[in-house]
């Protein structure tokens, strides 16, 4: 499905643990390497591989059509709407194929002998929506699920895709908002979270930036950081 493979920043040691952060509309795996970059350079995370997955090329409505990179189309403006407006424009068979895209990366991972409760699955924006609305509706329970200035996909029909048993249930979700996000409402966000709690996750956690827009920050990213490190620590350390 993507328009070329992950980009993939190895373990150091060995691997025990997977990280897949997927982009946002118009970015693409590179644009958040750094981020793995950043924990090598401080001695974070060394049995985990980081994954970056690459959106395809798609046409994006709200670009007058012209392809760039997506999980799934865009109809309207992401600022302009409210919850109930967002269900309604979005691209379900995009966001149906994009999940199975996720799913796949997620069982490669476990055929190579990762714990699925050591792999975590989440994004920004786009990246994020994908990542929250695929932890909620797969059939595998995995350690976490995070998404940063997103939202809830298919709020209004999503049941009808999560599993009976609904394995995810106790998986920690960490989201996180910018006040001042001009792109995706933080109200938006906001509203999102308490869906995903109704929906009987039990460990939730939205966290808000003052004056953050549409991007994130070092404080974000810091409780990011603590975020993993609860849920994928070295198994020597855990032991």
């Amino acid at each position: 499905m993507a328009a070329q493979a992950p980009f993939v920043v190895p373990a150091l040691t060995r691997h025990t643990a997977t990280v897949i952060m997927a982009h946002g509309l118009g970015d693409n795996g590179a644009g958040w390497m750094a981020l793995a970059s950043n924990w090598r350079r401080r001695g974070k995370f060394d049995e985990v591989s980081f994954i970056f997955p690459n959106a395809p090329n798609i046409p994006i409505t709200v670009n007058f059509g012209m392809k760039m990179p997506g999980w799934y189309d865009i109809t309207k403006l992401g600022g302009d709407l409210n919850i109930e407006e967002s269900a309604r424009s979005q691209d379900e068979t995009g966001i149906l194929r994009s999940r199975d895209y996720f799913n796949g990366i997620i069982k490669e991972e476990i055929e190579k002998g990762i714990k699925p409760s050591r792999i975590v699955l989440g994004g920004f924006s786009q990246g994020g929506a994908m990542s929250v609305f695929t932890g909620l509706t797969m059939k595998e329970k995995i350690g976490g699920v995070f998404g940063l200035s997103c939202y809830l996909l298919l709020h209004d029909r999503i049941k009808s895709f999560m599993p009976e048993d609904f394995p995810n249930k106790q998986t920690p979700f960490f989201l996180a908002h910018g006040l001042e996000d001009g792109v995706v409402k933080y109200e938006l966000g906001e509203m999102s979270s308490k869906i995903v709690k109704d929906l009987g996750v039990e460990s939730v956690s939205f966290n808000s930036y003052p004056e953050l827009g549409h991007s994130a920050d070092p404080v974000e990213i810091d409780d990011l950081e603590k975020y993993l490190e609860k849920i994928i620590p070295n198994e020597d350390a855990s032991a």
